[in-house]
């Protein structure tokens, strides 16, 4: 140290500086956008990148999926239910150097743009809709966002509900109509059956009365099924038809 000048000493110190501010490295899922002079230059990454400093000026832009938040929203349905509805989305930069030249904060602009976009779209739908078609309201929304934030840079990927809050007196009238929807499948579904078993019975009568025969068939089957279980006294009706020959015959004698 003693035997380098002074002016030397301190000119590897400034390059050394120089270079620290030239020499920017850049991940995977980060670019650079350049302005010099305040001109775009453009947007370079990753890697290590060389600018210059003092007349350079780089701002990093992150490339990865954001998971973004949208608050609970106070909703007015179509069918004039109030609700409070909350989401979320995910969104993520393609085109750096539209996100910073075309957008202050695209953060910020995507969040107010979600919720205005949820309002109106929860607005123009009914209450059964948003809890049966749920999917078909997130693509609608999911559209819309896309096609509005497109001149940013940024790609809407997805957008989710999450949850839908009613009132107390709406959740009790919701299940009260669940119950009676229930009720009424249980009396239809008890009526179909009772409708079968009619037809079944008239089908088993008619053939019956076809063939007499089966009649005593099924007396005697009866008699076997209740000759199984523990009865002390069985009372037997015996069947006029078969003693009717009788008394023809004595009646000739």
């Amino acid at each position: 140290m003693a035997g380098i000048p002074p002016a030397v000493f301190f000119a590897v110190i400034f390059l050394i500086i120089i270079s620290s501010a030239a020499i920017k490295v850049l991940r995977e899922y980060e670019r650079g956008v350049i302005f010099r002079l305040g001109r775009l230059i453009g947007s370079k990454g990753p890697g290590i990148i060389f600018i210059i400093p003092m007349v350079d000026k780089l701002l990093r832009i992150s490339l990865r999926t954001v998971a973004l938040e949208i608050p609970p929203q106070d909703v007015i349905t179509r069918d004039n239910i109030s609700i409070k509805v909350n989401a979320v989305v995910y969104f993520r930069v393609v085109d750096p150097n539209k996100a910073v030249v075309g957008i202050e904060n695209y953060l910020y602009a995507t969040s107010q743009l979600a919720q205005t976009t949820l309002r109106s779209v929860i607005g123009q739908s009914q209450l059964d809709e948003l809890l049966s078609e749920r999917d078909n309201i997130n693509i609608q929304l999911q559209d819309i966002l896309d096609k509005h934030t497109e001149p940013w840079g940024v790609k809407v990927s997805l957008v989710e509900i999450k949850q839908v809050d009613l009132d107390t007196d709406m959740q009790r009238a919701i299940a009260r109509q669940a119950e009676a929807e229930r009720e009424r499948r249980a009396k239809v579904i008890h009526a179909d059956g009772e409708a079968q078993a009619a037809e079944k019975l008239l089908a088993a009568a008619n053939i019956m009365s076809v063939h007499p025969a089966s009649v005593h068939l099924r007396f005697l089957q009866t008699l076997s099924e209740v000759s199984t279980e523990k009865n002390s006294t069985i009372i037997v009706p015996f069947p006029i038809d078969l003693v009717a020959g009788f008394y023809h015959k004595k009646e000739k004698e």
